[in-house]
């Protein structure tokens, strides 16, 4: 493993910091405390080339390798950009637009992806419901095909973007009688009759995300719009583990470098008893391990992003133990940033606050830490 980056690749971070800094963060807070989705930063992220950062040029992308995409996820992080942004950008590029690459026809993949590279449309991934969350193999919602149709009926949950989404990428059982093998997955838009969303759910963090249901009642979508073949909709999901063991974490890693950050200036600022509380060795110890934390972190985030960029199959005990480092032990740093910063830290002016929150969804989304410890175990 060689984890040097190229001159490029740290140029084009320091590219993304310097744009996330001067076109998003400043609207950060405004819409932190709204609960709403700055479209407006989502479409500039693709005006950027942030959004389609990996996919071919003939797509809208960039072209770019798995390295420097996930360095740009971090990037994000690391200027200041909340977790809800970045939330709705993973689901959005990683299981929404980059399924549709990978599976889809090329039919497909020229209608739907320039104008999700381009932040003109947004999507969503459905996969989770009411009654089917870890438990992906008993999902209910079902497609049954009628002649060059397809009908779903059901609902998912928790569902990011899924209010304001214009094209979903859905699971569906097109076999009720089998378990995984009868998963297929399906392109659903905007306006198809039958097809409607929950209002958003209000959230702990990552508030700035739309969150809802989608429901399908008597969805008639044509037959084409079938990604990929009948049955592999679950191997189709779980490919986009990938992705979100890496490029979904980054932000998050990048995030706990921004909170260092503040904390270390803080620390240098802050006096009480007569000298800066970074000389009291309670302050000393808390910096010490956000540092071991996120230098641990991205270690194992790029080993995934590594293996990912090689070509090689996923290593999936690496991939539990990243998911689970950074989600499970992600909530001890941060909680230490809070508390170093007092009173202050329990206001939102000094953004620990807003991070505690927005980090507490890390260990349920993606795959619940329990999950991934089950995972660990059964592979050794």
């Amino acid at each position: 493993m060689d984890f040097a980056f190229t001159r490029e690749q740290l140029m084009f971070k320091k590219e993304v910091i310097k744009f996330a800094r001067k076109e998003i963060v400043p609207r950060v807070e405004e819409h932190e405390l709204a609960g709403k989705f700055d479209l407006e930063s989502f479409r500039k992220m693709g005006e950027f080339g942030i959004l389609g950062l990996h996919f071919p040029e003939a797509y809208g992308g960039q072209g770019a390798d798995v390295i420097t995409t996930v360095l740009a996820g971090e990037a994000m992080g690391e200027a200041g950009v909340d977790g809800g942004l970045t939330l709705s950008y993973g689901a959005h590029t990683f299981l929404c637009a980059d399924t549709i690459f990978a599976h889809g026809t090329e039919a497909q993949r020229k209608k739907y992806l320039p104008n999700l590279n381009s932040g003109e449309w947004v999507g969503c991934m459905g996969l989770t419901e009411p009654d089917a969350g870890s438990d992906v193999a008993s999902l209910r919602t079902t497609a049954v095909k009628k002649g060059d149709t397809y009908v779903l009926n059901g609902s998912k949950m928790f569902i990011t973007n899924g209010p304001i989404a214009d094209v979903a990428l859905v699971y569906a059982k097109t076999d009720p009688e089998k378990r995984h093998e009868g998963i297929s997955a399906f392109i659903v838009e905007k306006g198809t009759p039958g097809f409607s969303t929950g209002q958003p759910l209000k959230k702990m963090g990552c508030r700035t995300s739309p969150t809802s249901e989608l429901f399908f009642s008597d969805c008639v979508i044509p037959a084409e719009n079938l990604v990929g073949k009948e049955g592999n909709g679950f191997l189709m999901a779980m490919q986009t583990v990938e992705w979100d063991r890496s490029a979904l974490l980054a932000p998050m890693v990048g995030g706990t470098k921004y909170i260092l950050d503040r904390c270390a200036e803080y620390a240098g600022k802050r006096v009480q008893f007569g000298k800066a509380i970074g000389q009291f060795q309670a302050t000393k110890h808390k910096l010490a391990n956000m540092r071991i934390f996120y230098e641990s972190a991205k270690l194992l985030v790029y080993r995934v992003a590594w293996h990912k960029n090689q070509g090689n199959p996923l290593n999936h005990l690496s991939a539990a133990m990243a998911k689970l480092f950074v989600g499970d032990w992600s909530l001890g740093p941060v909680n230490d940033a809070l508390l170093l910063h007092g009173g202050y830290g329990y206001c939102h002016e000094y953004a620990m606050e807003c991070a505690f929150r927005d980090n507490r969804l890390a260990p349920l989304g993606g795959g619940t830490s329990d999950i991934q410890k089950m995972i660990i175990s059964r592979l050794m």
